[in-house]
């Protein structure tokens, strides 16, 4: 019987989601399952994610995305930005109680936390109600004390240089 344990990828550094992408390309490799639900990532007018187009062709996992196509930021919440996390919340607790998947990523769920989108005894409550041995991977930047001090591992990945901080900007194919 496996154990199903909690993970967090957070800190200011770029490469939680790619981490977290990466675990689940691992897993797939091993016959697990894998879905990923994405907050504040999506919208039809967003950038078309490499890794998004890469996880298609994976049959064993899977990707939902609950965000707008704007950046939100912590003054300018709408109402439709609150529907659709919340609408991702709801989805969060089917994929994790029916433990169809071995492996569930929460992207960027610390961040709808620390925006105050989502509350975190609600977060807590997702992760005891999930099914036994369902592994869960948290990321975002700026993890909450409470959910480090239950996580099973939590990597804090520091940024030291950026290329943006040099005027460069995204670039297809490595950074989106």
């Amino acid at each position: 019987m496996r154990t199903g344990l909690i993970q967090i990828y957070t800190g200011n550094g770029k490469g939680k989601t790619t981490a977290a992408i990466g675990l689940g390309v691992r897993a797939v490799g091993q016959g697990l399952r894998v879905h990923m639900i994405q907050f504040l990532k999506g919208g039809d007018n967003f950038p078309q994610y490499g890794e998004i187009t890469s996880i298609k062709r994976l049959s064993q996992f899977t990707v939902e995305q609950f965000g707008l196509p704007h950046f939100v930021y912590p003054n300018k919440i709408s109402a439709e930005d609150q529907r659709i996390i919340d609408t991702g919340i709801m989805r969060a607790r089917q994929v994790l109680i029916a433990g169809e998947h071995d492996l569930v990523i929460l992207d960027e769920i610390n961040v709808v936390l620390k925006l105050g989108l989502v509350k975190l005894p609600v977060v807590l409550e997702l992760l005891k109600q999930r099914r036994k041995g369902v592994e869960v991977v948290l990321t975002g930047r700026d993890a909450l004390q409470e959910l480090i001090d239950i996580a099973d591992l939590v990597s804090n990945i520091t940024e030291i240089k950026h290329p943006f901080t040099k005027g460069i900007p995204a670039r297809k194919g490595i950074e989106f």
